[in-house]
């Protein structure tokens, strides 16, 4: 651990400056805004209270990601519903989408889907798009 945090300094600031924020106000939030509130965060039992710290810096990032794909899948949506494209998303799995598309239309799917999907958000970072094809979640893989 201490190497880790030698090479990569900032993961070590970061955690700290999120537990302190996370004690000062009670939340953390996404970069959307969506809070998680941390009701042991304070707490004198040091299970409850690490436990706390723990979800304070896990928080954010996998909050945010989940922001992001629920803003994807709600575009595509609408694109697939006012396009009537032959497709349907069925099922979202962490950050993947899944579709069922007919062949003939699946190279304009895997399109319109790594542009909306790609500007679900504005961050500091591109956000890449990856597209699977094939007859099964497996196959697609």
């Amino acid at each position: 651990m201490d190497l880790y945090f030698q090479r990569y300094p900032g993961v070590r600031r970061y955690m700290d400056e999120t537990r302190q924020l996370a004690r000062d106000r009670g939340y953390v939030e996404t970069v959307f805004g969506r809070r998680l509130y941390l009701n042991d965060i304070a707490s004198r039992n040091a299970g409850l209270r690490q436990g706390a710290e723990r979800a304070a810096i896990n928080a954010p990032m996998q909050g945010t990601a989940a922001d992001i794909i629920k803003r994807a899948m709600i575009t595509l949506d609408a694109w697939i519903r006012d396009s009537r494209i032959d497709a349907r998303l069925i099922m979202q799995v962490h950050d993947e989408l899944v579709f069922e598309v007919r062949r003939e239309a699946a190279d304009e799917l895997i399109a319109q889907s790594r542009l909306l999907m790609s500007a679900a958000a504005t961050l500091n970072v591109p956000l890449k798009v990856d597209v699977g094809i094939g007859d099964n979640w497996d196959k697609a893989h």
